[in-house]
């Protein structure tokens, strides 16, 4: 099952993986330096935004759908999510746009966040219905839903910063556009599904209780993520926020992608698993996805720190390209113990439902980034940011990892964690070993190419998370019949 879910959510992740790298390439050569700068605060701001207003109800959607299911709620449980969804719009929303038109930000900056402010009302509704068939095992619905968005959004965007004058506010044209488009599709299942069930207060209360303080969780990772572009802005300028934006955006995209792809598969059936089977089963669930991420992600980060040069000149537009490379192995090293905490050790707090003590350790951690990026941008520029981020990560998932055991026993699979980290030392040592070309799309294609057939040999012989058995059944797959 962990399996044919991760193939289903796969063309999800393809659209991620394309609209990622291809939003740092297109983006930092179709705008200059400052206007990069300008759309990477407010992506910023956009993200955290969204986390203090709707995703708390996001993950109670999630987090309590086989719940409702089990015991035939719902319907109540559905239509309590759109009623809140309904008065956090109506309020956050008012208070969103007023924010936007007072700020003493330059126009084009203060254009790009009202667009942002449309495109999160729009995705939030969206997003009960995504979560809704992420949580029910709909696994079909839930890729074409999200792949049709950022395609269409992307798309969009492009060509309305190429057609006007909007500038970076023109990608969160485009957003919401593509928001709107799935919403068509989408909201009328949705809303036959919630009919005739009833917004319940205690309902409402318990998503409060476990969302809440996921949220405030969400909020100090997202400060400790991108908190460091505000402050590079103030100590620097907004250019050297594009700067650090697309080296940062390049190596977390990617990593952040693969990450997403195993808590959307790995996630629904963890809960399933420990609602209808127990805490044994759910450990056993976790235990296979852990032995996974090693596989597949330990490579993957050391990977982009092996081939930052000439991906950043192939990938990044020349007004932000030499310090984005130069920053890029910090970012990767960091975006694996993010993802590593958020997408395996956070389940600890999740699936017993204490997320006020996740919440603590990230907001510790948080205070503490910033703190290190107060101490060593003004000394190292963007790079200190980067080095602050990613002694911060380290000390969050530390914690998470301690502390989650008191609550619930995540497996540690030492023994493929292991091999996982021997077979990409390997790999590494044969792309160090290659002569560079001169020229990027060879370099990048040679040490990519030959670190990936190092990586497969390597995890074959020492059989990280059973992939032998995997080529096992590849070749009775298409073996011809009879034979």
């Amino acid at each position: 099952m962990l399996g044919r879910h991760l193939l289903g959510y796969l063309p999800v992740q393809l659209a991620q993986v394309l609209v990622g790298f291809g939003s740092v390439a297109v983006f930092t050569r179709i705008m200059p330096a400052d206007e990069y700068g300008r759309y990477a605060i407010a992506i910023a701001a956009l993200s955290l935004t969204h986390i203090v207003t709707f995703t708390w109800l996001e993950a109670a959607v999630a987090r309590f759908h086989a719940r409702a299911e089990k015991r035939g709620r719902l319907r109540d449980h559905l239509a309590t999510a759109y009623g809140l969804y309904l008065v956090i719009a109506g309020l956050a929303g008012g208070a969103l746009v007023l924010g936007v038109n007072i700020l003493p930000v330059d126009p084009k900056l203060q254009s790009a966040l009202g667009f942002a402010v449309i495109s999160l009302i729009l995705r939030a509704l969206l997003q009960i219905g995504l979560e809704t068939h992420r949580a029910g095992g709909d696994v079909g619905r839930y890729s074409a839903l999200e792949a049709g968005y950022l395609m269409v959004g992307f798309m969009v965007g492009i060509g309305v910063i190429l057609t006007t004058d909007l500038g970076a506010a023109g990608v969160f044209v485009g957003t919401a556009i593509a928001a709107l488009v799935m919403l068509v599709f989408d909201l009328p299942v949705m809303l036959r599904r919630a009919a005739k069930g009833r917004r319940q207060p205690v309902r409402a209360a318990s998503f409060a209780r476990y969302g809440a303080p996921l949220s405030i969780s969400l909020i100090f990772e997202h400060l400790l993520s991108v908190g460091d572009r505000f402050l590079i802005a103030a100590l620097i300028s907004q250019g050297a926020v594009g700067m650090y934006a697309a080296g940062y955006g390049l190596a977390d995209r990617l990593l952040d992608v693969i990450f997403i792809w195993f808590g959307a598969a790995v996630w629904p059936l963890t809960i399933k698993a420990f609602e209808k089977d127990g805490a044994a089963a759910a450990r056993d669930m976790a235990g296979r996805a852990a032995g996974l991420m090693g596989l597949i992600c330990f490579p993957a980060a050391a990977g982009l720190a092996l081939v930052a040069g000439p991906l950043t000149t192939l990938i990044i537009g020349e007004s932000v390209r030499a310090e984005a490379a130069s920053i890029l192995p910090w970012i990767a090293l960091s975006g694996l113990m993010k993802g590593m905490m958020t997408y395996y050790f956070h389940e600890a707090f999740t699936l017993t439902r204490k997320t006020g003590v996740m919440a603590t350790i990230m907001a510790v951690s948080a205070a503490f980034n910033l703190g290190l990026n107060l101490l060593l941008i003004p000394v190292f520029g963007i790079a200190g940011a980067a080095m602050a981020t990613v002694v911060a990560y380290a000390l969050a998932l530390l914690a998470c990892a301690v502390l989650g055991r008191r609550h619930f026993t995540l497996p540690l699979p030492w023994a493929d964690w292991i091999k996982a980290g021997s077979a990409t030392a390997i790999m590494a040592a044969a792309v160090f070993a290659l002569p560079h070309s001169g020229a990027a799309w060879i370099d990048l294609l040679l040490r990519a190419g030959t670190g990936g057939v190092v990586y497969v040999i390597s995890a074959y012989c020492l059989d990280i998370a059973g992939c032998r058995s995997w080529a096992r059944d590849a070749r009775l797959l298409f073996r011809p019949a009879g034979v």
